[in-house]
């Protein structure tokens, strides 16, 4: 009686490896999965309502009166601080309020205006500059420096802390202080000791003074 016939040919074993194609999509949705937790993390507390306005005094030395001024082309809410008595090269700039320090560092270049130089070439943008997170979406910015901050990125600085020196690096004719407030997205009217500024808009110069109350306290 015949046996089975074969063909010769070896029989294959049954593959148990998954398809290339299912380990890809798995992949791919993990991928996902990290991508849509990575941008959650970061946009979701910028939906949250901002907290309360810190009770921010003026970048500058107690004591001291400064002319807070706006100009055509500047942009809304932008502040420049000149100071009104004494050399305006190297006067210390201070954390308006408490906080930690994100930015330190140059914002565009830097140009070639200093106190030996006061008509040299300007930069581009802000130059030396600064930014401090004061919680509940709030920050400060501190721009045209003399030279590199005393601060750097991380630290925690306290109100009235001096972070860097005033200057004319970046896009400055003079040396001043370009400061701002920011809550969440948006740039706001700047508020010294509560009150507002008045500095809103640009579509005119306008100029006020005021007297800095960021005076150390007392223990």
């Amino acid at each position: 009686m015949l046996g089975p016939v074969t063909t010769g040919r070896p029989t294959r074993a049954r593959s148990h490896r998954r398809p290339r194609g299912r380990i890809l999509l798995v992949l791919l949705a993990l991928v996902a999965t990290v991508a849509l937790l990575g941008v959650a993390f970061v946009v979701l507390p910028m939906l949250r309502p901002a907290g309360p306005r810190p009770l921010f005094q003026l970048p500058v030395a107690c004591g001291e009166t400064w002319q807070l001024g706006t100009y055509p082309g500047h942009d809304d809410y932008d502040v420049d601080l000149f100071p009104t008595e004494g050399e305006a090269w190297g006067r210390p700039v201070l954390a308006s309020y408490g906080g930690t320090v994100t930015v330190a560092g140059i914002n565009g270049s830097l140009g070639g205006r200093t106190p030996e130089n006061p008509d040299g070439p300007r930069g581009r943008g802000g130059g030396y500059w600064v930014k401090i997170d004061h919680g509940g979406k709030w920050e400060t910015q501190y721009l045209h420096l003399l030279e590199p901050p005393l601060v750097t990125v991380g630290q925690r600085v306290a109100q009235g802390d001096q972070i860097g020196r005033l200057g004319s690096t970046g896009n400055s004719g003079a040396p001043h202080l370009h400061y701002e407030q920011r809550r969440g997205w948006d740039k706001v009217e700047t508020y010294f000791d509560g009150a507002p500024s008045g500095i809103t808009t640009d579509d005119r110069e306008y100029t006020v003074k005021r007297a800095s109350k960021n005076c150390p306290t007392v223990s």
